[in-house]
């Protein structure tokens, strides 16, 4: 009998210990949701990335370069000493930073002939010559930049309705605003007639 009894407490102390192993084990496993929990510290850390990034469009607006030249801020002139031929004047389109900041000169003028510094354009504007590249042509105060334009003799042309023109009327690349340059020529009234050539403006 004394045997037996022992059995019996050993039987139950080893289902006694079973139940504290199955309880230790509920515990760890429950503990996992709270350190799952504590991942959301790491936000502030995303929410600083995102700080970041949105100063990048100031950087780039920084880098952006100078505005585009415009009509007040320059002056023009020619210079035809380049010469012509076939009935055609070579001249050297040049326009002068006359400003305080620096400025953009890219692209083509719109030139075109006029009867006065007020005066409505006379017949075709100047048309456009593509064989020299455009370039961006970056005008400090004070520098100029150049383009080549060519004037066609209205007299080259037999069915030409020939008007005095007092000069040439310039719009800078993307301006709506012009610059008069006198300059006393025959123009042609027929808009079909194209005397005028214009270059892409280069750095001088």
């Amino acid at each position: 009998m004394n045997h037996a009894l022992l059995v019996t407490t050993a039987a139950v102390a080893a289902l006694l210990l079973s139940g504290c192993g199955g309880s230790a084990a509920q515990t760890q496993s429950a503990t996992s949701p709270a350190t799952a929990s504590a991942s959301p510290a790491s936000l502030p850390a995303a929410s600083g990335a995102a700080t970041d990034t949105s100063a990048a469009p100031a950087s780039q607006a920084a880098q952006s370069g100078p505005a585009l030249c415009k009509a007040a801020g320059l002056t023009a002139t020619t210079d035809s000493t380049g010469g012509g031929a076939a009935g055609s004047v070579y001249m050297k389109l040049i326009v002068t930073n006359s400003g305080t900041e620096p400025c953009l000169l890219k692209g083509y003028a719109g030139v075109s002939l006029t009867a006065g510094a007020d005066g409505e354009p006379i017949g075709a504007a100047a048309t456009r010559d593509d064989s020299t590249p455009v370039t961006d042509v970056q005008l400090a105060p004070g520098q100029a930049g150049v383009a080549t334009l060519r004037y066609t003799q209205a007299a080259n042309y037999g069915d030409c309705t020939r008007t005095p023109a007092a000069g040439f009327r310039v719009y800078p690349p993307e301006d709506t605003a012009s610059l008069f340059l006198a300059q006393p020529l025959d123009a042609c009234s027929n808009t079909e007639i194209n005397l005028l050539t214009i270059g892409a403006f280069q750095p001088k």
